[in-house]
């Protein structure tokens, strides 16, 4: 099938250009289909992400996934990066359980260590990959994505007295181009009660946090924890202090992708020969009636088809916190260990449902073709391995 080799080479050089710029581990979910036949790999500097349009070709993918002679987006593929992007982006909740004292500050920085599961397909094509030297150009995949994510955090904590405690986050995610921030607020229940019987009790605290992220035009994700802590400070020495915590974080994981080019090497507009859209005026000769559709002169509106947008994640993580915390007057330092309490599948409530494609076999064994099914997200993310945090921290108070 023929079309505007110019228009085609401008856009595909314009793609390579924006990816080289891009970080390794960045998205890239226009890579999450469920042929990766329907974009073409390509060996030339023009034809990464060019729509795959040979007649062969477009016969196999009819009988292939999604069954359709265009790219079919991996719904369950971009929701699990979504879960693990967003557990790796989430509210923290790196204190104890007692504040920093009426018209006390906590200045800090503070950097996650969040484990993925990189050997996945998802994370392999979902993720931009490095350059290469040579050519400057990225790969269709990313053959080795890191083994964690790593988020640097920059946090300012106020204390209002009566237990309450507001907190800012501004933070940045190496090898990504991923900028997140946020707030926190918590009440310490138990503030203020210094002396008797409720002196000898532990502190608790129930908080809530937000994070949302910039950077990136793949997708918009913002994470909301509810969380609970029991702490005790333990004084060990003049001006030292050791406080112990324990905590729990219920988490939601809401992320949207926008319009995404699943062919991004070929121009739908050059490859239709666009001449404006179906109605009284510009009529289609090869139609009755003025659908608003597009006209396309000696070219294919297939590729149209190729723009599409994932379906929403809606994901919930339910996590347990351990954390320690050394004061010595000002300077403060500390630690903290977050996993999942249970697997991610059995953490999801609710009926969202997600399509895939499941293969079709004949008496042989041989795949014949596809047909599609809407699964839960507990079925979805069955088998999806548990994951975990670790957060160092360091800050003064004053």
């Amino acid at each position: 099938m023929k079309k505007p080799v110019s228009l085609v080479a401008a856009l595909a050089a314009l793609t390579v250009a924006s990816a080289a710029s891009a970080e390794p581990m960045d998205p890239a979910i226009e890579r999450l289909v469920l042929d990766p036949a329907c974009h073409d790999d390509g060996d030339g500097p023009l034809a990464l992400g060019q729509y795959n349009d040979s007649e062969a070709n477009l016969a196999a993918l009819e009988r292939g996934p999604g069954l359709r002679r265009w790219c079919a987006p991996d719904h369950a593929a971009f929701k699990k990066l979504v879960g693990q992007y967003g557990f790796a982006l989430a509210p923290t909740a790196m204190h104890s359980a007692r504040t920093t004292g009426f018209g006390g500050f906590h200045l800090s920085m503070e950097m996650a260590i969040t484990d993925i599961d990189e050997g996945k397909r998802y994370w392999k094509e979902g993720s931009q990959g490095k350059v290469d030297p040579s050519t400057n150009r990225p790969s269709r995949r990313n053959p080795s994505p890191a083994t964690a994510l790593t988020l640097y955090t920059a946090k300012l904590r106020k204390s209002f007295g009566f237990g309450l405690e507001l907190t800012a986050a501004v933070g940045f995610m190496p090898e990504t181009s991923i900028v997140s921030g946020g707030a926190d607020t918590r009440l310490s229940l138990l503030e203020g009660f210094r002396s008797g019987l409720p002196g000898i009790l532990p502190d608790v605290a129930v908080g809530a946090g937000v994070r949302t992220i910039t950077g990136t035009p793949q997708f918009q994700l913002t994470t909301v924890g509810l969380d609970t802590q029991v702490s005790k400070p333990l004084p060990i020495a003049d001006s030292s202090i050791l406080t112990p915590w324990v905590g729990y974080q219920y988490l939601w994981i809401f992320g949207d992708s926008g319009l995404v080019d699943l062919t991004p090497g070929t121009d739908p507009l050059g490859y239709c020969n666009y001449a404006g859209q179906n109605v009284p005026g510009n009529a289609d000769p090869e139609k009755t009636l003025f659908d608003g559709q597009p006209v396309c002169q000696g070219g294919s509106p297939l590729d149209f088809n190729n723009n599409v947008v994932f379906n929403q994640a809606r994901l919930e993580r339910q996590r347990l916190l351990f954390g320690l915390n050394y004061r010595y007057e000002m300077v403060s330092i500390g630690a903290q260990f977050i996993t999942d309490i249970v697997d991610p599948a059995d953490a999801q409530v609710g009926d969202e449902k997600t399509t895939i494609s499941v293969p079709v076999r004949d008496a042989n064994g041989q795949i014949t073709g596809y047909e599609r099914q809407k699964v839960k997200d507990d079925q979805l993310l069955e088998g999806a391995p548990r994951q975990w945090t670790l957060v160092f921290e360091l800050g003064t108070m004053f």
